[in-house]
């Protein structure tokens, strides 16, 4: 055998939240890199990255460069965003709410002890990385490098557009998000659970449906005036309200 430490798993298809607890379960090293079906993990990237965790030995995440590949053909670099040193709820609030923080698999490393106490939550049909993430950003230290790591290959993402019980998905997904993070992260929960609304609201606008997307506007106005006053979604509201 080429490479006896290299093992293959295979289970029935449960979506790709329960192969990425059943792959962490099963590995037994102190991280974890996780790449989807088409992701190029590059020839140099672990070696960048050990040389990272040298000089980060306590980061419970490492976020690395990556070559976006679109579908054209077109490729873009893009590098980590920047994780200041605050606390839980400034860097929950940062990755949340004002989106200053990107994460993304097959770029990016994590602890694997962590990830054992928060494991993806199955339950939910899109978005269960960022229950993940925004745990694991709160609950280590973050260490970035400008090496790219991998290519990432962009597609069209069929549930995104899947809108079926899209309510109670947005509802169970900041269910799943805040329970995962310490109590003084807990006073952003009416704010993100407006965003989520929010999201809802464009689309359905997008879709034409606009007394849904007013009923959704009213939810998320509901939980933050402070949110959905803010100026695009304010906008979208003022243009709705006037086709009435």
């Amino acid at each position: 055998v080429r490479h006896p430490q290299l093992r293959v798993i295979d289970q029935a298809n449960a979506g790709a939240a329960a192969a990425r607890n059943h792959g962490i379960r099963e590995s037994h090293g102190p991280y974890a890199l996780l790449l989807d079906a088409d992701d190029e993990l590059l020839p140099d990237a672990l070696a960048k990255l050990r040389a990272v965790l040298a000089t980060h030995p306590t980061a419970g995440m490492v976020l690395g460069a990556q070559i976006t590949v679109y579908p054209d053909g077109r490729e873009r670099l893009r590098l980590p965003t920047a994780v200041p040193r605050a606390s839980p709820v400034q860097l929950a609030k940062r990755y949340l709410l004002e989106k200053r923080v990107s994460i993304s698999h097959g770029c990016s490393l994590f602890r694997r002890d962590l990830l054992l106490q928060r494991p993806y939550p199955e339950n939910l049909r899109g978005g269960e990385d960022v229950a993940v993430f925004a745990f694991l950003l709160v609950s280590a230290p973050v260490a970035t490098t400008r090496a790219a790591l991998a290519r990432i290959h962009k597609h069209p993402d069929s549930l995104r557009h899947n809108r079926d019980d899209e309510e109670q998905r947005a509802v169970a997904m900041v269910s799943e998000v805040f329970g995962g993070l310490p109590t003084e992260c807990q006073t952003l929960r009416r704010r993100y659970e407006a965003q989520r609304f929010l999201s809802l609201f464009r689309a359905a606008l997008l879709a034409g449906e606009r007394a849904t997307a007013r009923r959704y506007y009213r939810c998320a106005f509901r939980l933050s005036p402070l949110q959905s006053l803010r100026g695009r979604h304010l906008r979208k509201a003022i243009r709705l309200l006037l086709l009435r």
